[in-house]
């Protein structure tokens, strides 16, 4: 039996997930425990991907809706119900025109964050919408994002790109210590490959799409035992497959949050 199929234990989850006491009820202790605390600074970085069977995250001409099933998007809301901060990349911004609030299941919104580095992102985004929630754009140095009533955090970017450490600082900086990194794949592949993670989930849906928008692009490697091995946890999540990799043993130091969100 896998953790959507168990009715009635979610809703107290994500205050019970910030307190400090006791474990999370069953089953949810094995898949959001871990973050509740970072085991190499005071940051807890979570990626997220939801993909087919061979490793698609959208088909050529770029259509993902669904992908995934009713238990993987309800598990992708729930990882935002307990993280203080979802970040999604511009081009994400752009082509989904994303919410990103919890809509699926019992719990707070999480600050919205969008990557920038550019100042392409208009007013008119939804996860700009004033909700009550907070919001924040992360840009480079010098650019001029020219939007109103939301937060504005300037970071290096040389040769156009900002590093992740340096966003996470930044974010720490604000008092944001659990964070999810939601999309889209570039995003997700450039805090993987700086290391930036604690853990990564992908859910995985029955499906195979041949040809398409692949999850993860790293830089190649020559040998298969140069391949990045975390150890992880499998979970069923009432027909997808969730892989909770723990990468944990190669994150880089980042620092410490300010002050609780």
């Amino acid at each position: 039996m896998g953790p959507t199929d168990v009715p009635g234990t979610w809703e107290a989850v994500p205050h019970q997930f910030r307190l400090a006491a006791g474990p999370l009820p069953a089953p949810w202790e094995g898949l959001f425990g871990p973050l509740r605390a970072g085991s190499v600074d005071d940051l807890v970085v979570v990626g997220q991907i939801g993909q087919s069977l061979d490793g698609r995250i959208a088909t050529i001409s770029g259509d993902s809706y669904y992908i995934n099933r009713p238990a993987g998007l309800a598990h992708l809301h729930r990882l935002r119900a307990v993280v203080d901060a979802v970040v999604v990349g511009i081009g994400t911004a752009l082509a989904d025109d994303p919410l990103l609030t919890v809509r699926r299941v019992t719990g707070p919104h999480p600050v919205r964050v969008v990557l920038d580095p550019r100042g392409r992102l208009t007013s008119n985004a939804r996860l700009l919408n004033c909700d009550g929630t907070r919001r924040i754009v992360v840009t480079a140095k010098g650019v001029s994002c020219g939007l109103q009533d939301v937060e504005v955090i300037a970071v290096p970017a040389p040769g156009g790109h900002m590093a992740p450490v340096d966003i996470l600082a930044a974010l720490a900086a604000c008092g944001i210590r659990r964070i999810l990194v939601e999309g889209g794949a570039d995003t997700i592949s450039r805090f993987l490959a700086a290391r930036c993670l604690d853990r990564l989930h992908v859910v995985v849906a029955p499906i195979i799409l041949g040809a398409g928008r692949p999850s993860i692009v790293l830089d190649p490697i020559d040998r298969v035992e140069q391949a990045l091995r975390p150890p992880m946890h499998i979970h069923s999540l009432d027909g997808e497959v969730l892989f909770d990799c723990d990468l944990s043993a190669q994150r880089v130091l980042i620092g410490r949050a300010k002050k609780s969100t």
